[in-house]
């Protein structure tokens, strides 16, 4: 039996697939791919295998692939040359033989025509390029991670209110330890087989929702106030955040208000066998209620 390899291994998202798939396998059966296999070393130590490779480096990938099964491709960075990097990785499997590429994919609304800057257009591709590759798939569509909801609503919502552009589309961000989960269960179970997913957390919200939520959780109002995207990207810039970064967040951001994000559905529930963390249980975990003067701690 082939193994089963990660790409990504040191970033956030694969270090936590095989972090998962250790609880459920020999380590033996596991690979992780890393360009600086030393920041791995902690996974290696565990039995991980892991190999060394470049998504830029087709020869490399095919090197790297030799003997597995299933691969989780998890995509590359933002401002990248995803085209390639995909396309090498997804030629590369198919030259090693691996069987089943499962692909982590970006949540959109094809309908609404909403593009998000820097991964949209590049998903599609890759997705086209899977779909045609002969290889068996999976495509999970990843909604906004909630371990970031910080850099959506602004670490100062508390204070400011929370200024994002105005819409009334919501979404239902999930724990990338939740999506890990899901990726541990496709690479895993039988059934998913040339498939797409689109995965969400258990709690809708537009950003209004999320400042009541806020506010009652808090003890004290914070407000909902719309501004317009210019506006946003102009608040990042001045908080040195650089102009095409800030340009890429904003996207993101409206694209929610817009409605790239509000499709739900309860596939991510359906994978890993329990509720994924809300917003709510987010918000009640990681920001405090207002401590009454009474029960404040003595200095």
């Amino acid at each position: 039996m082939g193994k089963l390899l990660v790409t990504g291994a040191t970033g956030n998202l694969g270090r936590l697939t095989l972090q998962h798939l250790l609880d459920r396998l020999p380590a033996e059966r596991l690979a992780g791919l890393s360009r600086t296999p030393d920041r791995a070393a902690d996974l290696a130590e565990r039995g991980v295998d892991i190999r060394p490779g470049d998504y830029l480096d087709h020869d490399s990938l095919v090197s790297a692939f030799a003997g597995v099964d299933k691969l989780l491709l998890i995509s590359a960075q933002a401002f990248t040359d995803r085209n390639t990097q995909h396309f090498n990785a997804i030629t590369a499997a198919k030259q090693a033989g691996v069987k089943h590429v499962i692909y982590t994919s970006i949540q959109r609304d094809d309908e609404l025509g909403i593009s998000q800057v820097g991964v949209t257009e590049s998903d599609v591709f890759t997705e086209h390029t899977l779909r045609a590759s002969g290889l068996t798939y999976t495509i999970l569509h990843n909604p906004m991670y909630l371990d970031q909801l910080e850099g959506y609503v602004g670490a100062d919502a508390y204070e400011n209110g929370v200024r994002v552009p105005h819409g009334e589309g919501t979404m239902a961000p999930a724990l990338l330890r939740d999506l890990a989960a899901g990726n541990a269960a496709v690479l895993t179970q039988d059934g998913h087989e040339n498939r797409s997913y689109t995965l969400n957390g258990s709690q809708v919200a537009s950003y209004r929702d999320i400042a009541a939520a806020m506010s009652e959780l808090h003890g004290r109002p914070v407000p909902y106030l719309p501004v317009t995207a210019d506006e946003y990207r102009d608040g990042l810039v001045h908080k040195d955040v650089p102009p095409p970064v800030a340009e890429f967040l904003t996207a993101w951001v409206a694209g929610v208000s817009l409605g790239s994000f509000s499709k739900h559905t309860d596939d991510l529930e359906r994978l890993i066998g329990y509720r994924p963390t809300g917003y709510r249980d987010f918000l009640e975990k990681n920001y405090p209620a207002i401590t009454p003067a009474s029960e404040a701690p003595v200095r």
